[in-house]
Parts: structure tokens; C-alpha cells; sequence
């Protein structure tokens, strides 16, 4: 369901396992200052293709977070991962080109090391980026301070949402792991997870 436009929240970065506990904080984050997380992780249709369901998610969604810390290839042989400027780039053009409520979109844009996007964005020099470094408590403040900026001028600090974050994933553990069986807490589907969160913080 499109939800509501100002408080839904298009998610774009990596889905891979060794950035999976950085998108549980941002997810976390969203859903802490009670905006609504959107993904393409959120539907399974086959026969939808992945672009559309993106575009349709950027059109439904008033912000817009984007993880550019996989840009850089680490083995040798691999290929660039272009994904995420890519859809950062949809996401800024529906912004500046689609007008009416689309003008009013706002973007975050991460990375993991400061100033490293521009030996390969360059256009984006000037832009106020935010590096995470890959720690999980740096990404929830970089999301919870551009929240209390853009949006809400005020909220609970960093060091209590991540707080509450550690609080959360004990709870996880016990619901999926402890009740549910499965093995680990990785093996659990992200539009699982964010079921979990949204039980979690009506408790």
C-alpha cells in the first residue's frame, strides 16, 4: 500500500550480509521517529519488475536515504556496484523535475568514508554527505540528526535511540530465534524484522 506520502521513507543501499545490521539501524531509526520505511525488499512479485517497483516507491515516498558506501569494489574482478547512485539520481530528478508535492522531497545521502563518493560522483561535491564509517550506532545518529534538521527539530538523542536499539534486538532474539526457531536473527526476512519493530514499539 502507497501509505502516507510525508511519512513514508524510500530506503536505497546495499542488501548484502555484511551491510545487513546497518540497514537494521536505519530501518530501526525510521520506524523509532514513527516515519515508514520503504524498500523493494518489501514485495516479492515476480512478475513486477525491479525498476518499476523503485519507481513507484520513490514516487509514493517524501524522503529518501542513500547508502553510496558500496560504490568502491574490494576483490579484484569486481565489478562496481551502480545501483545505488543510480536510484539516488531517480530519486534527486523526481525531486527537481517532477514538481508539484515531489519539490518537497528530501534526501540523505551516506557513505562510508567522508569525501570517498567524490572520486566517483563528483557532481555531488558540495553536498552534505554523512560517513558512518560502518558502525551501526554512527548510522542510526547520522538518520536521527537529519530527522531532528529537516523535519522535526527536536527529538531523543542518538545515544538513546541506540539504546533502544540494543533493547530491541534482545527482544528479536527471543521472538525468532527462542520462539520462532529459526537459527539466527540472520535468518530472518528484513519485511519480518520490521513487523518485529512495529509490535516492538506498540508494547
Amino acid at each position: 500500500m502507497p501509505g502516507n506520502f510525508d511519512k513514508n521513507i524510500f530506503v536505497n543501499c546495499p542488501f548484502d550480509a555484511d551491510y545487513r545490521q546497518l540497514l537494521v539501524g536505519i530501518i530501526f531509526t525510521i520506524i523509532y521517529f514513527g516515519y515508514k520505511p520503504r524498500l523493494s525488499l518489501e514485495r516479492a512479485d515476480s512478475a513486477e519488475s525491479r525498476i518499476d517497483k523503485i519507481l513507484g516507491l520513490i514516487k509514493e515516498s517524501k524522503f529518501g536515504i542513500h547508502d553510496l558506501s558500496r560504490l568502491v569494489s574490494v576483490e579484484e574482478g569486481e565489478v562496481y556496484r551502480m545501483n545505488m547512485p543510480f536510484e539516488l539520481g531517480i530519486d534527486y530528478g523526481c525531486k527537481k523535475l517532477k514538481g508539484g508535492k515531489w519539490a518537497q522531497k528530501k534526501i540523505l545521502i551516506l557513505e562510508k568514508d567522508r569525501y570517498r563518493f567524490q572520486k566517483a560522483l563528483s557532481d555531488l561535491s558540495g553536498s552534505d554527505i554523512k560517513n558512518h564509517d560502518d558502525k551501526v550506532d554512527k548510522i542510526i545518529s547520522s538518520v536521527r540528526d537529519w530527522f531532528v534538521t529537516e523535519e522535526l527539530k527536536r527529538g531523543d538523542s542518538g545515544n538513546k535511540v541506540w539504546d533502544s536499539f540494543n533493547d530491541f534486538q534482545a527482544y528479536l532474539y527471543d521472538e525468532v530465534v527462542e520462539k520462532d526457531g529459526h537459527a539466527s536473527i540472520d535468518d530472518v526476512q528484513i519485511p519480518e524484522i520490521i513487523h518485529h519493530m512495529e509490535v516492538w514499539f506498540t508494547k
